[in-house]
């Protein structure tokens, strides 16, 4: 029988000898065109920025209460090429699929990780956002300098959504890597930032089957991954979408390394 641990490898190199683990195709119905690339639910991260209700006034309730010294702000959305939806900016990330017929939308009952959280009202509104988003009926994207995305529900309530394209819109394919992370920062030199503390991190290669082939050398890391917040005395094996740009700036990387998917993670003592 297969670890929990093992479920989650295979799932992060995408194999799919397990239930689960199964991708489906791209659904890129009724795209929006826009004057220099193709705008689809796909192409963008969706923020919302207004909720109505069903008599189209201001609905303030799906708002990211401010806490903790943090400015009030907003949930964000993105829609995967493989008919997967997810939902950040609450407690946890929420997750699920979703498929479209025309202008009509489906999203299944969401799924939650289960991180811990002492914000009562950031937790009572990722159970009221679970629970409102399987009721969507439409979807609208409209063109413009920003790209906003419609959802409609059952009863008449609406969210509108600003669009920013996502890495795969601006950067093209990205490359799939596999990092450990070290439990500890070190310090490090950067030729702008005195007393630098950088992440160690090596790279680590799987078989196809998951087993473990080899193993990098440890280095410094001195730029950031997108999405990764690291913790001190906790070793993370993150796997990673790595995108190459073109033109990047003279004092930084021309890679942009973006967090797909924690595949483990221990606390070290």
């Amino acid at each position: 029988m297969l670890s929990l641990k093992s479920l989650g490898l295979a799932c992060a190199l995408g194999t799919t000898m397990l239930v689960g683990c199964t991708t489906h195709s791209a659904d890129l119905k009724k795209p929006a065109q826009s004057g220099k690339a193709t705008i689809t639910l796909q192409s963008h991260l969706w923020e919302l920025q207004q909720a109505l209700t069903s008599q189209s006034t201001p609905d303030p309730q799906w708002q990211i209460p401010a806490s903790n010294g943090k400015t009030a702000r907003t949930i964000g959305i993105n829609f995967s090429a493989y008919q997967r939806i997810s939902v950040d900016r609450l407690c946890n990330t929420l997750m699920g699929s979703y498929s479209t017929q025309g202008e009509h939308i489906q999203i299944s009952r969401l799924a939650a990780t289960m991180m811990a959280c002492n914000d009562n009202a950031l937790m009572e509104l990722e159970q009221n956002v679970a629970q409102q988003l399987p009721k969507a009926q439409t979807w609208k994207v409209m063109d413009g300098p920003a790209p906003t995305l419609e959802l409609k529900f059952e009863g008449g309530a609406s969210w509108q959504f600003k669009g920013t394209p996502t890495h795969e819109t601006l950067y093209g394919n990205s490359q799939r890597i596999f990092l450990e992370v070290a439990p500890q920062k070190v310090a490090c030199n950067h030729p702008l930032m005195p007393n630098a503390q950088c992440l160690r991190v090596r790279e680590i290669q799987y078989s196809s089957q998951g087993i473990k082939q080899s193993v990098g050398e440890w280095q410094n890391y001195y730029g950031s991954i997108e999405g990764y917040t690291h913790q001190d005395g906790v070793r993370n094996v993150l796997r990673i979408k790595r995108f190459t740009r073109d033109q990047a700036p003279a004092d930084a990387s021309k890679h942009i390394d973006v967090l797909d998917m924690t595949v483990e993670s221990e606390i070290v003592r």
